[in-house]
């Protein structure tokens, strides 16, 4: 992997060849990532100040998924860098049918960001939190029923009583984020860092991220472009309705490895 931006003087050095190569175009380490992507420091005065990030996966040609899953437009390093983010984060916000898609599973501890997290007052692992409506989902599953860190389930408080009632009995932490049925994003940001979940990560999916878009409250994205091409008519990694003028976000990191590019944009 090597560094295309910010521009230092190691950026891309020139070997006696004048092949590239040099410090930078190898493969780096967990730590030496974790670097690359930190968090913001946190506020040293006041209350909670969250940070939400989105990561995502996207082809040339505009795909976020392959046959339904990111897998196979992903690839060993993305998903190093996919690792890292969760191992950074308080929590983890991901749409409930991403949660039927892909399969997901509890996050997990991981040694090498054992002591950081607990340097930085972190649970050994972060929390997923699961956005629904309707919580028709299978609490029976790993992620509910058997996580290091209690599940949290993000919905409405119009929700139907009897899926709350199964979502608590499955030991899931019911959190209200809306006064209807559906989840509001500012709601769901601001219930997340009263918990003490400032670090937040959202996955998707597109649906999830295109509301999150909308509502403003993104405040960085992390775009892994994959140089495959798909047609089809697979979904981009934000949907629903367009926002009435675009959000201008800016650049703040650019990596390469093997035709792959991963950046990183914060808000302007």
């Amino acid at each position: 992997m090597r560094r295309l931006f910010p521009v230092t003087d190691q950026t891309v050095p020139k070997t006696s060849g004048g092949r590239a190569g040099g410090p930078d175009d190898r493969e780096w380490s967990l730590a030496e990532l974790a670097a690359a992507y930190a968090y913001p420091e946190p506020a040293t005065d006041g209350g909670p100040v969250p940070w939400l990030r989105a990561n995502m996966v996207s082809t040339l040609d505009g795909a976020a998924q392959h046959d339904g899953k990111s897998q196979p437009i992903s690839n060993a390093t993305d998903m190093r860098i996919f690792g890292t983010l969760r191992a950074l984060a308080d929590v983890v916000v991901v749409g409930a049918e991403t949660v039927r898609q892909e399969g997901y599973r509890p996050a997990r501890a991981r040694a090498e960001f054992a002591a950081a997290r607990k340097a930085a007052g972190q649970a050994p692992a972060p929390a997923i939190a699961v956005v629904t409506a309707s919580l028709d989902l299978d609490f029976s599953l790993p992620l509910f029923a058997s996580p290091l860190v209690p599940t949290l389930v993000l919905t409405g408080a119009a929700a139907a009583p009897e899926r709350v009632a199964a979502a608590e009995k499955a030991g899931a932490r019911v959190v209200i984020a809306g006064a209807g049925m559906g989840v509001e994003p500012d709601r769901a940001v601001r219930a997340l860092a009263e918990l003490g979940h400032t670090r937040l990560l959202t996955e998707g999916g597109p649906r999830l991220l295109g509301q999150l878009v909308a509502a403003g409250v993104l405040d960085e994205l992390c775009v892994t472009v994959s140089p495959m091409l798909t047609a089809g008519d697979a979904q981009r990694i934000a949907g629903g309705p367009s926002v009435p003028v675009p959000q201008r976000f800016a650049l703040v990191s650019l990596l390469e490895e093997e035709g792959f590019l991963y950046t990183r944009y914060r808000r302007t």
